[in-house]
């Protein structure tokens, strides 16, 4: 494919999806060539670093999730929908958790999503400062909450290479486990009533929990502040 008929834009959508195949250890710019129908050079034209790649793909997926109406809605309810986006947009690209560990992430698509964030714990009655404190919190759950998720997705991928049977695998690792929690009363009771196959596994709706959990906390922050006239 000649260089003038690729863009940074379809070299960025492309990125994506061998990122959501492959992970970021499948990201090179040989693959995404291929990928593309293209030659490396070509790629390197408009996009001069795999750092550069990883931050534009990064950040066109923050795009993604949908951002509540402020002007419609309440704070708890804006807020939930605001943190569940990003948990389903996680879930859908479980690299972008990672690479939040190992590279630098920025630009508009990620500012826009946290500057609303900011608008939703003022609007629910923080100040500058406890609105910051707030976002972060619930920024800071939703990323753990998709961490699970997405080891899992790259522990399966590394399991699976070279021809390896990755689910038999993960069925002997967690005998083992299984073996090693029955030592332990609270879980051994748990794994008298549940699957040896779901110990590892959260509760069904645990991050809606939890979710709701911080939310009744910094609720009842607002509560506390307002009694005392903090606010």
């Amino acid at each position: 494919m000649p260089r003038d008929t690729l863009t940074a834009d379809r070299i960025v959508r492309a990125a994506i999806e061998l990122l959501d195949d492959e992970g970021l250890d499948g990201l090179n710019m040989r693959s995404l060539a291929k990928r593309l129908g293209s030659a490396a050079t070509a790629v390197y034209w408009h996009i001069k670093t795999k750092d550069d790649l990883v931050r534009l793909a990064s950040d066109a997926i923050w795009h993604e999730v949908e951002l509540p109406d402020l002007d419609a809605t309440d704070w708890r309810t804006a807020a939930t929908a605001h943190a569940s986006g990003m948990h389903a947009m996680l879930t859908r690209h479980p690299w972008l958790v990672q690479a939040f560990g190992s590279h630098l992430l920025h630009g508009p698509g990620q500012a826009r999503y946290n500057d609303l964030g900011l608008a939703i714990y003022e609007k629910a009655g923080f100040a500058a400062d406890d609105a910051d404190r707030a976002a972060a919190t619930v920024f800071t759950f939703v990323l753990g909450s998709a961490l699970g998720p997405a080891a899992q997705v790259s522990l399966n991928r590394r399991l699976s290479k070279n021809g390896a049977d990755a689910e038999q695998l993960m069925a002997d690792a967690m005998t083992r486990a299984t073996k090693t929690a029955l030592q332990f009363p609270r879980l051994r009771q748990r794994l008298d009533t549940t699957a040896a196959t779901q110990y590892a596994a959260a509760p069904d709706n645990t991050f809606a929990f939890g979710l709701q959990s911080v939310l009744d906390g910094l609720q009842a922050r607002l509560t506390a502040d307002r009694a005392t006239g903090r606010e």
